[in-house]
């Protein structure tokens, strides 16, 4: 097994006042150590997290930075996401030192291209998503994994009643997004049940999984799960019951992926699992309902080849409920 990622939590840092700058550097800082970065690699995160900061709050006046621990092929990284809601600005000018809508320096973004080895950003009248992904400095090249999680607890509570998983054997790919009833601890329970039924052997057949974690969410509320399994050849297997909702995004068309009613854990027909094939080039996109379905990646021109990880901050951005947990996963589906 190459890769295994437990699923982490996206934390959000506010972002409303410049004395919230330092608060930033001193998370990520932290974070960095956590994910073994040593001190140099640590000071990266530091400086990354500083002016990702402050170019919200030079742009857009307030927005938030978003902190996850990564998988990287060769070791975890730390992921720092920029969003606000700003008029956007133009990447291709940023990117050239002494260039400042705001007359500083004009050394932030081009400098964040040198400190990070992945960076990435979406920008338009709606505000603005800037990623930058940092693993340490002897890592190989060829790291990073093409995916993003935004993955959040409902506003108030200490503990998501949503899942994730990912894992990466070769070629193939298997994920799992799942939802535990309501929100809270009890949801929490019932989705993690549905993870350990993922990890015991994330690549069987997901209608399989999906038996299994029946077995496992008996006894807790159940909730809605769904299982994707791609052979890293082009055929995409998945399997659903509930409301997980799953796509399968191209440059220009956007297909739904079936999913059957039932609540795993209580009462569902047999699971059926749906092949799909010439998926290479693709994304996977699933999310649970605490994200609006009602997206289109064609609303916003260039997305779609965007890193995943911009484009599921970005739905969650525009999309979120509000009043749910909320958990979007974006993968693309390489040969």
């Amino acid at each position: 097994m190459d890769v295994r990622q437990t699923g982490t939590s996206t934390l959000v840092l506010a972002l409303e006042d410049a004395s919230q700058v330092g608060h930033a550097r001193r998370v990520a800082t932290q974070w960095a150590q956590r994910a073994g970065f040593d001190e140099a690699d640590a000071g990266r995160a530091a400086l990354v997290a500083t002016e990702l900061a402050s170019n919200v709050l030079k742009h857009a006046t307030r927005g938030a930075l978003h902190l996850a621990t990564v998988a990287g092929r060769h070791g975890p990284g730390l992921e720092i996401v920029a969003v606000d809601r700003g008029p956007g600005f133009d990447l291709a000018h940023c990117l050239v030192d002494g260039y400042s809508t705001r007359g500083t320096q004009g050394i932030g973004l081009s400098a964040l291209t040198r400190q990070a080895q992945v960076f990435d950003v979406y920008a338009d009248a709606r505000g603005a998503v800037v990623l930058a992904r940092l693993y340490p400095r002897g890592a190989p090249a060829g790291s990073d994994l093409r995916y993003g999680v935004s993955h959040h607890a409902l506003h108030g509570e200490t503990t998501s009643g949503d899942s994730w998983r990912l894992a990466i054997d070769g070629a193939r790919t298997s994920v799992l997004v799942a939802d535990g009833l309501g929100h809270g601890p009890q949801a929490a329970e019932a989705a993690q049940a549905a993870a350990e039924a993922f990890v015991e052997s994330p690549f069987e057949a997901p209608e399989v999984l999906l038996e299994r974690a029946h077995q496992r969410m008996a006894g807790t509320r159940g909730g809605a799960v769904a299982f994707a399994r791609h052979d890293g050849q082009g055929l995409l297997r998945f399997a659903g019951i509930g409301n997980i909702s799953a796509s399968l995004v191209g440059e220009e068309s956007s297909r739904g992926l079936a999913s059957h009613p039932g609540i795993v854990g209580a009462q569902f027909r047999k699971a059926h699992a749906f092949d799909y094939p010439h998926v290479a080039g693709k994304l996977l996109v699933m999310h649970s309902d605490g994200l609006q379905s009602r997206w289109r990646l064609g609303d916003y021109p260039g997305l779609w080849q965007r890193h995943p990880a911009v484009i599921a901050a970005l739905l969650h951005r525009d999309y979120c409920r509000g009043r749910d947990d909320a958990t979007v996963l974006v993968l693309a589906l390489e040969a």
